[in-house]
């Protein structure tokens, strides 16, 4: 019985702690990544929310919602709108070492002036983990 449980112990020690890291893909909420960039005339900073990522080496892609904040001077007549103001976009980044390069896409409502639309940008980052 005694052999049992070391061939037991030494059979999961060697499946969990083994060293080999091949790639992966992992769905998360949220990866430590915080990224500003440009879109539709305006700046952006978030955050990567809920994603799916993949891991190869030293890559990992992440396609996934991105909770921001827009800023952009609001240049219409009459009332205006806030500068900041909150925004979910969707987009996929890379991150390679701590560096995070980012394609975000954002939808901008239809106004008086001009027909709702989506905004492609890009954007730079670092990830904290």
């Amino acid at each position: 019985m005694k052999n049992c449980l070391y061939a037991a112990g030494i059979l999961i020690s060697g499946l969990c702690f083994s060293q080999e890291t091949g790639s992966k893909v992992k769905a998360s909420f949220f990866d430590g990544i915080v990224v500003a960039g440009y879109v539709d005339h305006g700046v952006f900073i978030n955050f990567t929310g809920p994603n799916v990522s993949f891991t190869h080496k030293g890559l990992k892609l992440i396609a996934g919602m991105l909770p921001s904040l827009r800023i952009k001077e609001d240049h219409s007549s009459g009332t205006k709108n806030s500068p900041v103001t909150p925004n979910l976009g969707a987009g996929i980044t890379a991150v390679y070492k701590k560096i995070a390069l980012q394609i975000p896409v954002y939808y901008n409502t239809k106004t008086a002036a001009e027909n709702g639309a989506w905004k492609i940008g890009i954007g730079l980052g670092y990830s904290f983990r």
